[in-house]
């Protein structure tokens, strides 16, 4: 596995968390810009990732990108700018508390379900994002997570304008058509 540069020896030491409590009151004032853009969980913003069930070790991973500006995604080079290490953990642990996103509307067709199904199963996105996509260790959840942002999040490895902490991801878009990235981001954003 490819690590990032200078990702190594920061994050491991990040990621060496405890078990998640509830946020003290100063942690919840501190998460109320983050709820204002991503929500309480479910994220209703159009281009914005809903944070909810998101596992600590990859919200940390995020942020420690996005302080490093080795992932671009504004604003959240800026906001994380500032972010010491125990920022960093503190945020991703009070985000981890967060109910996982939840979706209203319609389901998708049956067709579409039948080629997502078989997508994911292709490109076996669950031998990493867990058996019911709901993430493991530093791989997100990707089960109930906006359409627009899976299909851009998908997009971006496959041009590799957006870097994983490993390749994986980038690899793995590269065999994705256009019509491929636009069914799994809606078979997946209906689970």
């Amino acid at each position: 596995m490819r690590i990032l540069r200078g990702l190594g020896p920061a994050l491991g030491a990040m990621l060496a968390g405890t078990a998640l409590a509830a946020p003290d009151a100063a942690m919840q004032e501190r998460l109320a810009p983050c709820i204002g853009c991503h929500g309480a969980g479910t994220s209703e913003a159009e281009g914005v990732p809903s944070l909810g069930g998101q596992l600590p070790d990859y919200v940390v991973t995020q942020l420690f990108q996005f302080r490093e500006k080795q992932r671009e995604a504004p604003p959240m080079n800026d906001v994380a700018a500032g972010f010491s290490d125990d920022d960093l953990r503190a945020y991703a642990d009070a985000v981890a508390t967060l109910p996982p996103p939840s979706r209203s509307g319609p389901p998708a067709d049956p067709a579409l379900t039948e080629r997502g199904q078989a997508l994911v199963a292709k490109h076996q996105c669950n031998s990493c994002h867990g058996p019911d996509l709901a993430g493991r260790d530093a791989i997100p959840r990707i089960r109930g997570q906006r359409e627009e942002y899976l299909a851009k999040a998908l997009a971006g490895y496959k041009s590799n304008a957006r870097p994983g902490y490993d390749p994986a991801m980038n690899e793995v878009a590269q065999g994705l058509s256009e019509a491929e990235i636009k069914d799994l981001a809606v078979y997946v954003s209906r689970l």
